[in-house]
């Protein structure tokens, strides 16, 4: 009878103890549908479509030579980039080591003393003993452990991912950043040049008492103006070298580059479904993680409240049995199994447990916050994007009429039907139409490299 209650009480421990062996699966309530907002559908609904920019290699995305190798440079010395590596090797080996808790463990553990009683002779004992531990995985506890390192490990991977997609993305934005820096001062030094001539013409017209001293003086000062203008300009892009510069892990330095309009860059942008991000980008597979590692956690707060079997031995010789010594030493063996089960800690398992099933929960809404965040960042760059496609056409519409005016006002000065200050006021508005055409190119780049960026590309 008391087999049989025993009997009952360990099939009752294992059948209830089933849910510690069963390994994480993606929760039911995760939900990626929807998160994509068309930016040219009225319904807000993006198509479905499979192809997926995310997917593809950098090196298609970014063409440009000059930034390829930029970018090849900055993964191979970013410091970021190297401490990432790191980090998985540290995570490999304490999976190697959650690995080894299945297996005993074994040490040697000689032992000597000697002693004299009454001023007699000195007796000398030892043991040459080889112990052995082992411990049981009853109820997971190992298990958990092993798997929560596992998922500890595949975090630091996915980090090292997000950290290169960072790599890339970033340097690409500051190159173009660079670039279009380099046409507003092209732009800003061909403006300068015109004004400084707009001046000695000016002056030269005074002399001939065609214009008067105010003229001139709104022409200098309106030259003076895009001098200073420039010299920012100038300044910004030194900055931004020295910012690129110290993200390639080297001194700040002069940037070998191309040009604004050397760069290619691709006519359509394709999101994919929203379903892929839950696997291909790093961030939202690090929620994933932390919600796979919290799960484990409460699986081991679980296996606590199940006894431990563990198991010990020993071997090896000794001359000493305890009662008396004897010479040569013989050989001993000793073995003992030993059954834990928590009794008057129950208490401080069962706040364990719920504590563990509170954290579990919170990664499981954090782990859908972030899906919610990367949907709104695929989005948000869609929509940049056709936004800029549709700024880009009206701009070169403005520059091209701006330029006209221009023309048609200096021709109008020269029959006497326009004042200089009607050509002055064309060319400030030709000036900042030019600018804001390369502004906003470069706003249609950056949408490209932040869909590339929000789809988890180049994490590999």
């Amino acid at each position: 009878m008391k087999k049989q209650i025993i009997g009952m009480m360990c099939l009752t421990a294992m059948m209830s103890s089933c849910h510690i062996y069963k390994a994480y699966d993606r929760p039911e309530t995760i939900d990626a549908s929807g998160i994509y907002r068309d930016p040219a559908s009225a319904t807000d609904t993006l198509a479905a479509d499979t192809a997926n920019m995310g997917n593809l290699p950098w090196k298609e995305i970014f063409r440009d030579a000059k930034l390829q190798a930029l970018i090849e440079e900055g993964l191979a010395n970013n410091v970021d980039m190297q401490a990432a590596a790191l980090r998985v090797q540290e995570a490999k080996v304490m999976l190697t080591a959650a690995k080894l808790s299945y297996l005993p463990s074994i040490n040697l553990a000689p032992q000597g003393s000697t002693t004299s009683m009454g001023g007699g002779n000195y007796v000398k004992a030892y043991q040459l003993p080889v112990a052995a531990s082992w411990e049981i995985d009853l109820f997971g506890k190992i298990l958990n452990t092993k798997r929560g390192q596992k998922v500890a490990y595949e975090q630091s991977q996915y980090a090292e991912q997000a950290v290169r997609s960072q790599i890339i993305c970033g340097i690409a934005n500051v190159y173009y950043s660079l670039l279009m820096l380099d046409r507003q001062v092209e732009i800003t030094t061909e403006t300068a040049a015109i004004y400084k001539e707009n001046v000695r013409v000016m002056e030269a017209m005074k002399i001939a008492g065609m214009t008067t001293e105010a003229a001139v003086a709104q022409m200098r000062a309106a030259s003076h103006q895009v001098e200073a203008s420039l010299m920012d300009l100038k300044r910004q892009v030194r900055e931004t070298e020295n910012s690129l510069a110290v993200l390639l892990a080297k001194a700040p330095q002069t940037i070998e580059r191309s040009t604004l309009d050397e760069q290619v860059m691709p006519e359509e942008l394709a999101a994919g479904v929203p379903m892929q991000l839950l696997e291909n980008r790093p961030d939202v597979k690090m929620a994933e993680m932390t919600l796979a590692a919290a799960y484990y956690t409460t699986n081991s707060a679980r296996a606590a409240f199940y006894p431990g079997l563990n198991i010990t031995g020993m071997a090896g010789w000794t001359n000493g049995s305890g009662i008396q010594v004897s010479n040569p030493g013989e050989f001993m063996l000793q073995a003992l199994a030993s059954l834990a089960q928590p009794i008057f800690n129950n208490g401080k398992l069962i706040a364990n447990l719920k504590v563990s099933k509170a954290e579990e929960k919170i990664a499981q809404m954090n782990y859908q916050q972030t899906i919610l965040e990367a949907g709104k960042e695929v989005s948000d760059a869609l929509y940049l994007f056709d936004t800029q496609n549709k700024k880009l056409v009206e701009d070169r519409g403005q520059v091209e009429q701006l330029d006209k005016a221009v023309t048609y006002t200096k021709a109008l000065f020269q029959s006497g039907d326009a004042t200089y200050l009607e050509i002055l006021t064309a060319q400030q508005n030709l000036l900042s139409a030019q600018l804001s055409e390369v502004a906003d190119n470069f706003q249609r780049m950056q949408a490209v490299i932040n869909l590339y960026s929000a789809l988890g590309g180049g994490r590999e």
